[in-house]
């Protein structure tokens, strides 16, 4: 897994590029299971370009053979400018790039990004050719709007204010209506504002399970849990696993804490 910043210009578009090259043998297949960041993803493969919407849930993809992958984790306020429309219609799937961008602007950049992995896909020269490809394209997206960078701008706080655990005080430090906040969210992001919360809660949560440096009962008082089973039930309807059965399988394909 190889893993690269934006160029200073894309700040506010691009979170980070992240390019896994895999090599898994015959008959075998190896999942990744993963609790995405609250973002809009692109992916370009040797077998497809996608626009992801956000996953609300565990997201899981089976990696089989010999493969590559060119993927931008976007910010917050990208994929309303990739999409040209809210991404509530995008929540939990995802398209061909072309059905975005357009057939005239993806296929040369798919074709392009292809050209430059063919040789030796684990060559960073490659990737630096591939991403150099994608920021031109991402440029022509035009600056990011006032919503953009005000939706950065929650997301950026939920995810550093660990000690925000309601929706009142996402509000109370944006100063928007609760009502404002969650068309914000739900036009930007597809979601709700307390999904946000949820989902940096969990992701914490499987970092220190994964490290093993705390109980299940001291992971749920950290996070700001009323109890015990509430974190239980939470992180077992998003994960599909209780915390316990994670900690037992960390390490072997379960949910991270990042998004690739």
């Amino acid at each position: 897994m190889h893993r690269y910043g934006p160029s200073t210009d894309l700040l506010d578009l691009v979170g980070r590029y992240w390019v896994p090259v895999w090599s898994v043998p015959p008959g075998q297949a190896a999942p990744q299971r993963v609790l995405q960041y609250p973002v809009c993803l692109l992916v370009v493969s040797g077998e497809y370009a996608r626009f992801y919407g956000v996953v609300s849930g565990v997201s899981t993809t089976v990696l089989t053979g010999d493969g590559w992958a060119v993927g931008v984790m976007l910010r917050p306020a990208a994929g309303y400018l990739v999409a040209r429309r809210p991404v509530a219609a995008f929540t939990d799937t995802h398209v061909d790039l072309g059905a975005v961008l357009g057939p005239e602007r993806a296929a040369p950049l798919v074709d392009g990004v292809r050209a430059s992995m063919r040789d030796d896909p684990a060559d960073p020269a490659a990737h630096a050719r591939a991403i150099g490809l994608l920021e031109a394209t991402l440029r022509r997206l035009g600056p990011v709007d006032d919503e953009g960078h005000l939706v950065n701008r929650v997301v950026d706080l939920v995810e550093s204010r660990h000690d925000i655990t309601r929706v009142g005080q996402i509000c109370a430090a944006t100063h928007l209506t609760e009502r404002s906040l969650q068309r914000l969210v739900h036009r930007r992001l597809g979601l709700t504002p307390k999904w946000l919360i949820q989902r940096r809660r969990l992701q914490e949560a499987a970092e220190r399970l994964r490290a093993g440096t705390a109980s299940l009962g001291d992971v749920a008082a950290e996070l700001g849990y009323a109890d015990q089973p509430h974190f239980h039930r939470d992180f077992a309807r998003v994960t599909a696993m209780t915390p316990g059965e994670f900690v037992r399988t960390a390490g072997h394909g379960t949910p991270g804490a990042a998004a690739r």
